[in-house]
């Protein structure tokens, strides 16, 4: 069976849960609206590629290559990315809502999260190095032995950061975030 190769194409509200995407590469695509809602996207290469106010709840990434990739507008819920291939794995979240997602033990470093909802994801053994959480909620979010070194938590909230249990050297917040990193120490931070 040949896998087929795209580029530059934009899909427009494509209801990829009743067509499947065909299996293949796609460079320079840009998905508009699309529902990928409990899709399995095996052994799929994306490169390059634009998910803007795309459903990918429930998605089953199993070996997809996501190269380049960003996502705009995007529901992402339950999504375990730990599943894509690994290689040259990039990703930038923008405006999205990734609740109940997992990135268990993934190599992130560098990945933009920008206006996001990230409730309840879990980053444990996660390499986050130099990773940017702008404006983000992080309510819930488990960080275990995660790496974030020089990781940007300056605007993010609700995250709670045991500093004993993760690598967080040259890692940036703000002072109102103090009480993420000292509660599970049990400390109780007034105003």
């Amino acid at each position: 069976m040949s896998n087929s190769y795209t580029e530059g194409k934009i899909f427009e509200k494509e209801d990829f849960t009743q067509t499947p995407l065909e299996r293949g590469e796609y460079e320079n695509c840009v998905f508009n609206g699309c529902d990928f809602s409990n899709v399995t996207l095996t052994d799929i290469r994306f490169v390059s590629c634009e998910f803007n106010a795309c459903n990918w709840s429930m998605v089953k990434p199993v070996g997809a290559a996501l190269r380049g990739v960003q996502f705009r507008d995007c529901k992402l819920l339950g999504v375990r990315f730990e599943d894509c291939n690994p290689f040259a794995l990039e990703v930038a979240f923008d405006t999205c809502l990734l609740q109940h997602a997992s990135f268990y033990r993934m190599k992130l470093k560098g990945t933009v999260f920008r206006n996001s909802q990230l409730n309840e994801v879990d980053f444990t053994e996660t390499d986050l190095t130099s990773a940017v959480f702008d404006n983000c909620s992080l309510a819930g979010a488990v960080f275990q032995g995660t790496n974030l070194e020089k990781a940007d938590l300056r605007t993010a909230v609700h995250y709670t950061i045991h500093p004993g249990n993760n690598k967080v050297k040259k890692a940036r917040f703000a002072l109102s975030g103090a009480a993420g990193l000292l509660s599970p120490f049990g400390v109780v931070i007034s105003e």
